[in-house]
């Protein structure tokens, strides 16, 4: 499958007219496929950019483009329907990124840069808002398993809804089998398959404690959404808490979320391994 990763919006550059210019990438992931386009505000439209992408896949086709960006996905998905390409709603697009960090370093030396401060990867996003108070489990807590029993421990066992990308397996992210992989485990009840079609609608990314008064658990998912999965002042949990985000640290960011009716340990709801960013 042909995956490529995308980004259309404005840049810290405008026309000798003084309008802001977007700028569209289009690369693989590999970077040997790389396209640019520039285009004036006033003639951003799923058409230009339809043209751009015709004119972009003439030797080859993608099947997929990821996009990160939430201003630009519709504009994205309407120009790329007519050819057939799936636009999808994506943050691990690393390519992508990279390149638009080293794309701003050369904005400077292009005509009409305008000095403005800039930052390729800001994104607008609301703070986190509680789950729905139907979708609460019974009980959570931090929990850790091995690398290299990460996969087996759960292959034995039939779960419903279960995301585990390849890209994502401590195998290939080149983590050693004795290394830690931090997760949270919740035990939803009669929630737990609610919680768990909810949780693969919500698309999660990454989990993250931060401290406050009180300390939180937040979930990223989808784009630029941030929930609120848990509150606690109590200080076991806290230390377990700083110890969850040691262990992301030692893993490449790596960790999991699993979601299951009651710790029998016989059966599980969902499964996701999720990655920091």
């Amino acid at each position: 499958m042909q995956i490529w990763q995308a980004d259309f919006y404005r840049r810290p550059l405008q026309t000798q007219a003084g309008e802001p210019l977007w700028e569209l990438l289009l690369c693989d992931s590999s970077r040997q496929l790389e396209y640019v386009a520039f285009c004036p505000q006033s003639e951003v439209s799923s058409q230009w950019l339809m043209q751009q992408l015709q004119q972009a896949t003439q030797t080859q086709q993608p099947d997929v483009i990821l996009v990160f960006r939430p201003q630009c996905l519709s504009l994205l998905q309407t120009a790329a329907k007519a050819l057939n390409i799936s636009i999808q709603p994506s943050r691990r697009t690393p390519t992508i990124k990279q390149w638009l960090q080293q794309r701003s370093q050369t904005y400077p030396q292009l005509e009409g840069y305008t000095g403005e401060l800039y930052n390729p990867m800001a994104l607008d996003r609301s703070p986190p808002v509680p789950l729905p108070e139907n979708l609460w489990g019974d009980v959570w807590r931090f929990a850790s398993l091995k690398a290299g029993d990460l996969i087996a421990t759960f292959a034995q066992y039939p779960i419903p809804i279960v995301n585990i990308p390849e890209a994502l397996q401590p195998l290939n992210l080149g983590l050693a089998s004795t290394v830690a992989i931090s997760g949270v485990v919740i035990d939803g009840g009669r929630q737990s398959m609610q919680l768990a079609r909810w949780l693969q609608q919500a698309d999660p990314v990454a989990l993250q404690s931060i401290p406050g008064q009180p300390d939180g658990l937040i979930l990223e998912a989808g784009l630029v959404d941030r929930w609120v999965v848990a509150t606690f002042e109590d200080t076991e949990v806290a230390t377990a808490a700083q110890q969850f985000e040691t262990r992301k640290r030692l893993a490449k960011g790596l960790h999991f979320l699993l979601v299951q009716p009651d710790d029998s340990g016989m059966t599980y709801t969902g499964l996701w391994l999720l990655q920091s960013t």
